[in-house]
C-alpha cells in the first residue's frame, strides 16, 4: 500500500474555470466571476489538494444546495459521490474524477440532472476518512432551464428557434390596429450584467416563496410552475412586483409606457429601490419585461399581439359596445372591452401536468386584468387548448379563449329602447403577430388560435367553448343553422332576432396614413344596394380612444344628408384638422371616426367605423464610422419636430444592450415648428456581434419618437479572452 494512502487528502482550494464553463453554456455574456450553468449539461472544476492528491479509492461526496431550507426529498438538496465514473442519470446529481495538470489535482466534471430545480445552488465537498468527515465550502453557481438539453421540459429542437427565443436580446413588438401594423423594437438585454441575479431574486420575493420557501424552491424544477409565478410578480397587483400598471393618462410621478424601450432600466430601478414597484406599465411593457426574465431564466419566450383583443367576463362570449343616436361610442360601466391591441407572452415547455398533445407553446399573461387562484396572473395556458375549445384545461384557457374569438354586438341607445346595430363574429382576435425567428419580419400565427372565421372548424369550436363556459339552454337562436346565440346578461331582450340585412353600404378609407401633427383626410364610400331611391341623415363623429378600447368624449362632429339614387355609390371627403384632433389624442395616439347612416323611411340603421392610430415622425440613426467591441464610433441622430407650432425643451435617451450601459440623456433646447435638426454622438460599444441602438425623442407636447439602428459590432483585432 502507498504511503500516500495513509496521508489525510485535505482540500487547498477550488478552480471554477468561469470563463470556459460560461462559454459552453452560453451564458458568459451574463458576466461576472461566477458559474451559471444550464441543467442537463456538465460543468468542470478543478479540486487542488495540499498534502497528496486524490487516489482512486478516496472518499468524496460533493453537495449541492439550493434555497433556505434545503432538503433531500424536496430535491434542494443532492448528495453525490465523486469517482473515475458513475452511471448515466437523467434524475440525479453526478460528478466524474479525472487527473488534472497538476499532481495534487483533480478535474470533476459534475451534472445537473435535466430536471433540477433552477436558481442559486452552494456548491460543497465532504471528505471522508477511517475517523472523521470533513465538510468544505467550495463556491455558489446558478443553474437554469436548457433548452439545448433533450430531456429539458424547455428543450426546442430548432438551433435557430433557440437563438431567436433565448440568446436574441432584441426584439420587435407590434402595436397599432388591425389595419395598421407597426413594429416598435425593444430592447430584452437578458444577458446584461446581473439581471440574471434580479430575475431570480424576482421568484423570491413571490408569494409563494415568502408563505413556503422550501416548496417553493422544489417546485422550481418546473417551467409551467416558474412561468405562472413570474406572470404574477412582473405585475404588482398582489405584492411588490415589477410594474405599476396604468391607464389613466396620467403619469405624474412616472414614466409614460411609451417612452419605455427596453428592460433593463425598469428591472435595474425595481431591484435599487428594493423591490418598489415601477411606474408605470402597459400590456406591451409588461409582456417585455417578461420575455427577459424567461429568457433569462432559459425558458424559450416570445412576445405576442392580438389586434382587437376581446375581454369578455360574462362567460357567453360576447362583448357588447353601445353607442348613442348621434353615433358617439359610449363608455359602459360593464368589464367587456375589445382593446385595439393587446400584448401577451408565448414560452415553449412540456405539459407532463396535462393529457398528451398540449406541450410546445403556451400563453403567459402580465397584465393584470383578472385573478386567477386568487392573484393577477394568467397561464401558462396551452396554444394547442385554445385553438381546440379544450377550455377545462389549466391554466385560464376560457380568459384566452374570449381574447381571440368572441363576438362583437353593437347596440344603439335612445332612451330606454335599446336596437341591434351589427353583429360580428369576426371582430374579435385579429392579425395575430409576432417577430419572425432570424429576421425582422412579421409572423402571422392566427392560425395557431383559432381555425379560418367562419369556417365549420371555427364555428364549431366556438360553440364547444361556449359550451363549457356555459349551460346551453333556452331562449336561443341560430346564427347561420349552426351556432346557438346567448345575449349579454346586461340585454334584457336576449330573445330578439338579429338585425335586418342592411341595404345601404358605408365605408370609411384613409386616403393617407398620417404623421402626428399632419391632418387626417378620409373618404366615406356610400352605395344604395337596391333599386329606389334613398334619403339617408348621416352622423358623423371623431373621437380619441385608449388602446384598452376606452373612448373620450367625441371632439367633432356633423350631421349630413345624402340622397342616393338606386345602386348610386358616392364618395364623400371627409377632413379632420391636427387643431380639432391636436390637443384630444392620448398615449396611444387612436383615434375612432364613426359614420351612422339612418333611412328617413325605413329608419334602417347602418354603422361604419374606422380606427386610426396616427404614425410617429421619423427619427433617423446614421453610424458614421466602423463599430468595433471597445472603440469609440460616432453617430448622428436626425430628427424634427413634428407640429406646426413651437416645442420646449426635449430630451434625447440612448438604450441599447452591449452600446450603452444605463440611458443617457441629452437636454435639447427648445425646437421650432416643423424643425429639423440634428445631434452628433459618441458610443463605445462594450459587446460584439448584432446589435440594436435605441433612440427616443421625449417632450410634453406630443408622443414619444422613437428611431433604432442595427448594428454589426466586430470583436477588436488582437483581443483575447481572459483567463481564470
Amino acid at each position: 500500500m502507498s504511503v500516500c494512502s495513509f496521508v489525510e487528502l485535505q482540500l487547498a482550494f477550488i478552480t471554477w474555470h468561469s470563463t470556459k464553463n460560461n462559454l459552453q453554456h452560453r451564458t458568459a455574456e451574463m458576466g461576472g466571476q461566477q458559474v451559471i450553468a444550464r441543467r442537463g449539461q456538465p460543468f468542470t472544476i478543478t479540486l487542488h489538494f495540499q498534502g497528496r492528491g486524490y487516489l482512486h479509492g478516496d472518499s468524496l461526496h460533493l453537495i449541492a444546495e439550493t434555497g433556505p431550507q434545503p432538503d433531500q426529498q424536496a430535491g434542494t438538496q443532492s448528495i453525490f459521490p465523486v469517482g473515475p465514473g458513475q452511471p448515466d442519470s437523467k434524475r440525479t446529481w453526478r460528478a466524474t474524477a479525472s487527473a488534472a495538470s497538476g499532481p495534487r489535482s483533480t478535474d470533476v466534471v459534475v451534472r445537473p440532472p435535466a430536471g433540477a430545480p433552477i436558481g442559486r445552488y452552494q456548491l460543497k465537498i465532504r471528505i471522508d476518512s477511517d475517523y472523521t468527515s470533513k465538510f468544505y465550502y467550495l463556491g455558489d453557481f446558478i443553474l437554469l432551464f436548457n433548452a439545448w438539453c433533450p430531456d429539458d421540459d424547455v428543450y426546442l429542437e430548432s438551433e435557430l428557434e433557440r437563438e431567436e427565443y433565448i440568446l436574441n436580446e432584441q426584439g420587435l413588438i407590434y402595436q397599432g390596429n388591425k389595419d395598421w401594423i407597426r413594429p416598435v423594437p425593444w430592447n430584452f438585454g437578458q444577458f446584461e450584467e446581473g439581471m440574471v441575479g434580479i430575475c431570480l431574486k424576482l421568484l423570491d420575493r413571490s408569494l409563494h416563496f415568502l408563505h413556503d420557501p422550501g416548496r417553493d424552491c422544489s417546485l422550481r424544477n418546473s417551467p409551467v410552475y416558474v412561468s405562472r409565478v413570474l406572470s404574477a410578480m412582473i405585475n404588482s397587483n398582489d405584492d411588490n412586483g415589477v410594474l405599476l400598471g396604468n391607464w389613466s393618462e396620467d403619469y405624474s410621478g412616472g414614466v409614460r409606457p411609451t417612452e419605455w424601450s427596453g428592460s433593463i432600466a425598469i428591472l435595474t430601478q425595481w431591484d435599487h429601490s428594493g423591490g418598489r414597484p415601477v411606474k408605470f406599465g402597459q400590456c406591451w411593457v409588461f409582456a417585455a419585461v417578461m420575455c427577459t426574465v424567461l429568457r433569462c431564466l432559459g425558458i424559450p419566450s416570445r412576445v405576442v399581439t392580438n389586434f382587437d383583443s376581446g375581454h369578455e367576463k360574462d362567460g357567453n362570449l360576447i362583448i357588447d359596445v353601445f353607442y348613442d343616436k348621434a353615433g358617439h361610442l359610449l363608455p359602459t360601466e360593464s368589464k367587456d372591452s375589445i382593446w385595439n391591441f393587446h400584448v401577451w407572452n408565448e414560452c415553449w415547455m412540456a405539459r407532463r401536468d396535462l393529457p398528451p398533445g398540449y406541450h410546445g407553446w403556451q400563453v403567459l399573461d402580465a397584465t393584470p386584468q383578472e385573478r386567477s387562484n386568487g392573484l393577477y396572473c394568467c397561464g401558462p395556458a396551452p396554444v394547442t387548448a385554445i385553438r381546440e375549445g379544450d377550455l377545462h384545461l389549466r391554466f385560464d384557457a376560457p380568459f384566452v379563449f374570449s381574447m381571440v374569438n368572441a363576438d362583437r354586438v353593437a347596440w344603439l341607445l335612445d332612451g330606454a329602447r335599446k336596437e341591434k346595430l351589427q353583429w360580428d363574429t369576426r371582430a374579435v382576435g385579429n392579425n395575430i403577430s409576432t417577430k419572425c425567428v432570424g429576421s425582422n419580419e412579421r409572423e402571422d400565427i392566427t392560425s395557431a388560435y383559432k381555425y379560418p372565421e367562419g369556417s365549420p372548424a371555427e364555428r364549431r369550436v366556438f360553440l364547444k367553448a361556449l359550451g363549457q363556459r356555459q349551460p346551453l339552454s333556452p331562449p336561443m337562436r341560430y346564427r347561420s343553422g349552426v351556432l346557438p346565440v346567448a345575449f349579454s346578461a346586461s340585454v334584457e331582450d336576449s330573445t330578439r332576432e338579429l338585425p335586418t340585412m342592411a341595404q345601404t353600404s358605408l365605408k370609411l378609407q384613409l386616403v393617407e396614413s398620417p404623421e402626428v401633427g399632419q391632418d387626417i383626410q378620409l373618404v366615406l364610400a356610400a352605395c344604395n344596394l337596391e333599386f329606389a331611391h334613398k334619403e339617408i341623415k348621416l352622423s358623423l363623429s371623431a373621437q380619441a380612444v385608449l388602446h384598452d378600447g376606452h373612448p373620450r368624449p367625441p371632439f367633432w362632429q356633423e350631421t349630413l344628408y345624402l340622397s342616393l339614387c338606386p345602386k348610386e355609390e358616392k364618395e364623400l371627403p371627409w377632413r379632420i384638422s391636427y387643431q380639432q384632433y391636436g390637443q384630444q389624442l392620448g398615449e396611444d395616439k387612436q383615434l375612432r371616426v364613426i359614420a351612422l347612416g339612418e333611412e328617413n323611411t325605413t329608419w334602417q340603421k347602418t354603422l361604419a367605423e374606422k380606427t386610426i392610430t396616427m404614425a410617429s415622425p421619423s427619427l433617423d440613426i446614421h453610424v458614421l464610422a466602423s463599430v468595433v467591441v471597445n472603440q469609440p464610433f460616432p453617430i448622428q441622430v436626425v430628427f424634427a419636430n413634428p407640429l406646426s407650432e413651437p416645442v420646449g425643451s426635449c430630451i434625447l435617451t440612448m438604450e441599447g444592450s452591449g452600446l450603452v450601459k444605463g440611458q443617457p440623456q441629452i437636454q435639447l433646447g427648445p425646437l421650432g415648428p416643423r424643425k429639423q435638426t440634428s445631434v452628433r454622438l459618441q458610443l463605445t460599444p462594450y459587446k460584439s456581434g448584432p446589435r440594436q441602438l435605441h433612440v427616443t425623442l421625449k417632450s410634453s407636447q406630443f408622443p414619444p419618437v422613437k428611431g433604432h439602428k442595427q448594428l454589426q459590432v466586430a470583436p477588436r483585432l488582437g483581443w483575447r479572452c481572459r483567463r481564470d
